[in-house]
This record gives C-alpha cells, structure tokens and sequence, in this order.
C-alpha cells in the first residue's frame, strides 16, 4: 500500500528521464497515485516519449502556461475523464538568455515579463484552471520547486527574482486556498544536472561546489531526494503543513559558507 493509493496528481514540467518532475512523478506511481503529465510547444513531444518510460500508461496534457485558453482546455478534459484533482506539481522555469548570466541589468522588461509570466504567475494560473478539481477532491496539495532566493546567486539573475516571487506567491495562494481544504507547499531543491540547469550559463559553479557546502553532502544526479519530499508533501502526511518552504539541499542552505 503506498502513500498516494487512490489519489490523482498532475505533474507538470517532465522533458527528460532526468526532469525533477520525472523523478516525482515515477514514485508518485510507485506510491500508488493515477498520474497525467503536461507539456507545451516543442517540448511535448519530448515529454510524450518520456511517459513512456514511466511505469504504466500516462496521458500527457497540452499546457502553455501562458495560453489562458489551454489551460482551461486542458482542465475541461481533465475534469471529463477524473473529476477531481488530489495534487499538481509546478515544475515549470523559463528565463530568456538575457536574464541570465551575472548581469542584471542587461535584460530589458520584456524579457523579465517572460520569465516571470513563466516561472511565477504559472503556479496561480495553474491553481486556478484547476480549482473546481482541487476543490472537488476535499482536500489536495500543490507543490511547486523552488531555488532558495534568499541570497543573491551568481548567474542567476532575473531567475532568481521570479522564484523569490514564487516563494511570495505560494505563501498568498496557502493563504487563499487554505479554507477550501488546498495545501500549498514549496520544494527548495540543490542543484541537479536537468535539462533545465545545462541551460543556464555557468551552472556548474553551483553543482561544482555544493558538495562541499552541504553538510550532508550532494550528488547533482540523485533526483529521487527531491522526488521523496514531494511525494510526502503531496500525501495525507502533511495534513497542517502549508506556505512551507521545504530544503532538499544536504543543509547547504544553513551554512554561512
């Protein structure tokens, strides 16, 4: 009997076996719950070929993010065939070249608007698209993942300023959506070697030295610990817990250096 027997979870973000959200929704499977994965643009047919290598059937939901019209598109269908929404995982990030790189005053506002639509305002649009699922349920979690911004990384950017804007915004929605029974919870992860982090310049300064940092070390390639945390979160266990920020990081995040 596994910790998610019975419930039903939408997992956004998945483009290779070494997503983050791949590694959550695998164990989410293994834990028992019936899971459906989004993607958009060009990347859905990636994350089309990646279902298949998850342990059973998927179907694989078109999301713009920024399409308010697919968004609910893809709510309709997914209300027709499950009826309810026990949990969504946001593991949605874009960041034009621009906002990124160790100058933050090189991006103009248009390039900012982007990654902020993508990477923050997405976790509101998706909760709201799937808010008469959620609340179907009578109870259901959301869990987004988060890099810590409470520091000023380097390379990291306009990036940074939208996952601070995530961790803001996840407080607010657990604020809002907490008197319907919806827990929202954020998932702050150490760097791992996805496809989303090789596109980010100079990356390997974070995966380079966080071993050493965290006190119980780092393995950039280890995508279960982050898969662990939020499965629990996604579960029955965390029945009082909302508006947290929940470190998988080896304890790099507490160290002064």
């Amino acid at each position: 009997m596994g910790i998610l027997d019975g419930k039903r979870i939408l997992v956004t973000g998945v483009l290779t076996d070494a997503s983050l959200a791949f590694g959550i929704a695998r164990l989410a499977m293994d834990e028992g719950a019936e899971v459906t994965l989004s993607g958009a643009g060009r990347g859905l047919s990636l994350t089309r070929r990646t279902a298949r290598k998850l342990p059973g059937e998927v179907d694989v939901l078109e999301i713009d993010v920024t399409e308010p019209e697919q968004l609910a598109a893809a709510a309709e269908s997914l209300a027709a065939r499950w009826g309810h929404l026990d949990g969504l995982v946001h593991a949605i990030g874009f960041a034009p070249a621009d906002c990124l790189g160790g100058d933050i005053m090189k991006a103009g506002w248009d390039d900012v608007a982007t990654a902020i639509h993508i990477s923050t305002y997405s976790f509101k649009a998706l909760a709201e698209a799937f808010l008469p699922m959620l609340r179907a349920a009578g109870g259901a979690s959301l869990v987004g993942l988060d890099f810590d911004a409470t520091v000023a990384w380097p390379i990291y950017d306009w990036m940074g300023v939208a996952k601070a804007g995530l961790e803001s915004l996840s407080r607010y929605l657990a604020r809002d959506l907490g008197p319907d029974g919806i827990r929202v919870n954020l998932v702050a992860a150490g760097p791992v070697r996805t496809m989303a982090a090789k596109s980010i310049p100079g990356f390997s300064t974070f995966e380079d030295t966080w071993a050493d940092r965290a006190p119980l070390g780092w393995d950039v390639y280890d995508i279960d610990v982050v898969a662990k945390a939020t499965v629990a979160l996604l579960s029955d266990w965390f029945p009082m817990t909302t508006g947290e920020l929940v470190h998988v990081d080896g304890g790099a995040h507490a160290m002064g250096s």
